[in-house]
């Protein structure tokens, strides 16, 4: 029997009946399905004064990692411009460094940051640690080259949709253990979080097709964790480490200010609410918005749609208040911001 599940947007729900759905993934599946998982950024350039470079960094095994940099163009380097360092979604499985970046230069345009995105190696092929290691590694590159790159050090976001929510929380985690680099704030945009799999919501969107589901989630996950799981023994501790599966992370304490959301009507909606909810239990400060009627990537796939305008904008509101400098006093001076 299939759960009730909150309806999804009137809008939205006509807008997705054109799309072909599935209800499961797997491994023949993912080999037809990756070569369309991203779509080529340069129709998103056109008519934006962007300067772009690409560069390899290092990983923690020698392999090399591709970045993209996307800057302002005519910039004054000196500046110190925000940067918005991008985790692409793909459940961990799918998508490039490309994948959902019109979110992100969406950022460009209105606060002139300087979106960096990563090109991290892909489940099954690449399991464990490597995944959030990548992401790690490219962060690391962008703050100690920060003033080449024209940017302030002490306005880096780490953001991402999807997986990529999930990597750049997992990534915000290591940075906090391993003492560097400084992250200014989080964006986790409706992230994979738990690989656990057992929430309300995780268990009301399986069974049909839909943009991502239960038992996509699973395949996934089974992928990234490549036997991590079989090693647990019952009844002792996780063996998933916290960077992997966030969620799972005994300690959110000392994390930068952090934005979350999502869809009422998605699989990750109950993992990312306790989320925030366990931040704030920790002292941390996190705005939390669940979209009523939204699945699983709604604003990415149909960012036209009312629903989808309005969380788009919340975030860009909740942005631009991190990254605007705080005022410096001065009698009779008013300071706006949106």
């Amino acid at each position: 029997m299939t759960p009730i599940r909150p309806d999804l947007d009137p809008e939205l729900r006509a807008l997705l009946a054109d799309m072909p759905l599935r209800s499961d993934l797997d491994a023949e599946a993912l080999a037809q399905i990756r070569p369309f998982s991203s779509m080529p950024v340069e129709p998103l350039l056109e008519g934006r004064a962007v300067e772009r470079r690409e560069v390899t960094v290092p990983a923690a095994d020698g392999a090399r990692i591709p970045l993209s940099i996307f800057s302002p163009a005519g910039t004054d380097s000196s500046t110190g411009a925000p940067c918005v360092y991008w985790m692409h979604g793909g459940g961990m499985v799918m998508g490039d460094r490309f994948s959902q970046i019109d979110i992100p230069l969406e950022w460009l345009d209105l606060f002139g940051a300087v979106v960096i995105s990563v090109d991290y190696r892909l489940a099954p092929e690449a399991t464990g640690t490597t995944l959030v290691d990548d992401c790690y590694q490219g962060l690391l590159w962008i703050s100690e080259h920060a003033d080449e790159l024209g940017i302030d050090p002490a306005r880096i976001v780490v953001a991402g949709a999807s997986a990529g929510g999930g990597l750049a929380a997992g990534v915000t985690l290591m940075a906090r253990d391993r003492g560097t680099p400084a992250i200014a704030a989080q964006v986790l945009i409706c992230p994979m979080l738990d690989h656990r799999n057992i929430t309300t919501s995780s268990h009301q969107y399986s069974g049909t097709p839909g943009v991502w589901t239960r038992e996509m989630n699973e395949f996934g996950w089974r992928s990234v964790l490549g036997g991590i799981e079989d090693e647990r023994v019952p009844g002792e501790d996780e063996r998933v480490p916290g960077y992997i599966s966030p969620a799972v992370a005994d300690d959110l304490s000392g994390l930068p200010t952090t934005y979350v959301d999502a869809g009422s009507a998605e699989v990750f909606r109950d993992e990312d609410v306790d989320y925030a909810t366990r931040i704030w239990a920790a002292g941390g400060q996190a705005e939390l918005h669940i979209w009523a009627g939204g699945f699983h990537g709604f604003d990415a796939l149909y960012p036209r749609a009312a629903v989808s305008a309005g969380a788009r904008r919340t975030r860009n509101d909740w942005l631009t208040r991190v990254l605007t400098p705080a005022p410096t006093g001065g009698a009779g001076k008013d300071t706006l911001s949106a």
